[in-house]
């Protein structure tokens, strides 16, 4: 055994299996310097195609130069079917707690449970009780996104026609994580649901962050349209569906019903385990991703998926507080095309709309009142004088104008509107993760198809972004400025504030001109529809989860800042997404990623009938699991 092996730290040797000590007072200890993450390939057999696991390597050097390869080893921590207490881990109820039944099939009722968990936040609090297993107490706070689909879709292989999405209350959960001192490896002692009865439910959340005051910030995606709903709300409408199911009453709130959602819910655990839940009105509401605090624990920038959508900022008027401060939207000023402005995702200068200042209260007490569309704005049928021709999300052109009075509330309740009206850029097309890199003052934006809003459209009434397409995507970066002003000359109260934006060369995906022998139909050694990101400043490493069309399976990759390496360390069953993430650096001396999947076998890629038919042999397409890479420890 080499002395480097010999000395390694108790973290460090855990993660070789070995035993870390100490031969003498006079030898210096070898600690963990540097690490390089080896990627693997992608999977080519049927049994690799189905499953979730890594080949890769972490390549650490140590202070001695010594240099040792850790293979990375996914461990499952949750099934979504796991029973804890007589509840299954994504088990869907109503406001009183009790389970949402599935009748699709008569003869065989069934609660539903969620096959899509998302958004992950392990973390610590301190006091928390003892696990009982010996090893420190932590918790894991993880929401599911939506139901795929009902049972009948199940029996028939139909998930399309018997389509859940956005139909049924979300579910948040808490879990008591055991962290073995000695191994580093987290098991679930027990887990609860997380209520929102207090705050109207829980409308689709899709991923999520731990902010620096160790909060879960989670996310509503695609807020509901408050016009639509006013004009007519039926049954065959999700949000109805929704409001039946949690609250078996589909008229509660009436046309106000879609400003209840939308929204950004906090959760923070105390050390007994309970949780305190709030929802946030003054950041906007938007088709949010999740949001991502900057440094100075007040600049917010959160994604807008969807088409047509729409780069948002929030600063907020104290640190560690989310319930008042500023929104403002990114107006996109595009470089000419001789400095690369259209090409492999373009290049562009950021400015910044100022939308309004509020409070949560404030908002909240317009909502309460029964605020709705018909409150906030006129509408026209056609170009009017007076009317502000605006097209976003999802792509339909409205002429509007704000009524006297309404400005605030149009700013923080139908954010993407006002800000188009006010002149912001709502071009985005599937504008999803955001990661923030501290030391360099970058935040990181996956858009997962640069494609339709993004590209040039002469006939729309705004054309700032004129891109060409990538329907595989990329991962864009932001550099942060200091002292900016908005379009109005006023200064901006934040040192995180976007000003240039552009493509890294190694972060755009390359489309196929044909699918490959496998179906892929984007370079599957490249990213493609990038979706969650998380970066690790220890690591000084990218971590992009996929959601692709274009990728048969989706992977986890590790991008090196440093190097410029793009690994890829995880591969998911065919035709699941890669959720979940969260970069752990330190949590008593070991690190993480975690990342979940879900949706198994919902293809949206291309694999041949015969490829399709092995794998659906392979593949539950009910089972969807959170779980985690060990990381080599560098302190």
């Amino acid at each position: 055994m080499t002395k480097a092996m010999r000395m390694l730290p108790l973290a460090i040797a855990s993660v070789l299996g070995l035993q870390a000590c100490n031969s003498g007072s006079d030898t210096e200890q070898v600690t963990a310097k540097s690490l390089e993450f080896v990627g693997m390939a992608a999977p080519s057999s049927d049994a690799e195609m189905a499953k979730t696991y890594s080949t890769a390597v972490a390549k650490v050097t140590y202070s001695d130069n010594s240099v040792k390869e850790i293979s990375l080893n996914y461990k499952t921590l949750l099934l979504n079917s796991d029973v804890f207490n007589g509840k299954a881990i994504g088990g869907i109820s109503d406001v009183s707690g009790n389970p949402i039944y599935d009748n699709s099939l008569p003869n065989s009722p069934s609660q539903f449970i969620s096959d899509t968990p998302d958004g992950n936040s392990l973390l610590q609090v301190a006091g928390a009780a003892a696990t009982g297993k010996g090893g420190n107490p932590l918790y894991l706070v993880n929401h599911f996104e939506y139901v795929t689909t009902n049972n009948k879709g199940y029996a028939e292989n139909s998930p399309s026609t018997n389509d859940m999405y956005q139909r049924l209350p979300m579910h948040m959960g808490l879990s008591t994580i055991d962290q073995n001192t000695s191994s580093g490896d987290l098991s679930v002692v027990t887990a609860r649901p997380i209520s929102f009865a207090g705050v109207d439910g829980l409308w689709t959340p899709c991923a999520s962050s731990l902010s620096p005051w160790n909060t879960h910030l989670g996310s509503e995606e695609y807020e509901p349209d408050a016009r639509a709903w006013e004009k007519s709300p039926v049954s065959t409408d999700k949000l109805y569906s929704f409001l039946n199911a949690y609250f078996q009453d589909p008229t509660k709130f009436g046309s106000s019903a879609p400003y209840h959602y939308g929204l950004v819910p906090e959760v923070t655990v105390k050390a007994d385990g309970s949780t305190q839940v709030v929802k946030h009105y003054a950041m906007g509401r938007v088709a949010r991703e999740l949001v991502q605090v900057m440094p100075d624990k007040r600049t917010i920038y959160q994604g807008d998926d969807g088409n047509y959508t729409m780069m948002v900022m929030f600063v907020a008027d104290k640190e560690n507080d989310l319930s008042a401060g500023t929104l403002y939207a990114a107006k996109w000023t595009q470089l000419p095309d001789a400095q690369g402005g259209n090409l492999n995702g373009g290049k562009a200068t950021l400015t910044w709309v100022r939308l309004g200042s509020s409070s949560d209260s404030e908002i909240k007490a317009l909502v309460d009142r029964g605020i709705k569309f018909s409150d906030i704005f006129e509408t026209a049928d056609k170009a009017t004088s007076g009317f502000t021709t605006i097209k976003t999300y999802p792509g339909v052109v409205e002429y509007l104008r704000v009524k006297s009075g309404m400005e605030k509330a149009a700013a923080f309740l139908e954010t993407r509107r006002y800000g188009a009206i006010l002149g912001a850029t709502s071009e985005f097309n599937k504008f999803e993760g955001v990661a923030v890199n501290a030391k360099d003052k970058k935040v990181y934006f996956a858009m997962s198809y640069i494609e339709k809003s993004m590209l040039t459209n002469a006939s729309d009434p705004v054309d700032d972004i004129h891109v060409n397409q990538i329907s595989s995507g990329a991962v864009y970066e932001l550099l942060l400025s200091s002292g900016m002003k908005d379009t109005q000359g006023s200064s901006i109260n934040s040192d995180y504030v976007g000003s240039s934006i552009s493509v890294p060369s190694e972060l755009y995906g390359i489309d196929l001109s044909t699918p490959d022998g496998v179906g892929n139909t984007a370079d599957v050694n490249r990213v493609a529809n990038p979706d969650n990101l998380k970066f690790s400043e220890k690591y000084r490493t990218l971590f992009i989860g996929e959601d692709s069309g274009m990728h048969v399976n989706n992977f986890l990759w590790a991008f090196n800042l440093d190097t410029r390496k793009l690994s890829r360390i995880l591969s998911l069953p065919a035709g699941a997404e890669s959720t979940g993430l969260q970069a752990v650096d330190n949590l008593n001396n070991f690190s993480y990623v975690l990342s979940s999947y879900q949706h198994a076998g919902d293809y949206t890629g291309k694999p041949s009938a015969d490829t399709k038919a092995r794998l659906d042999a392979l593949i539950n397409k009910r089972q969807a699991a959170i779980g985690y890479l060990a990381l080599p420890f560098l302190p």
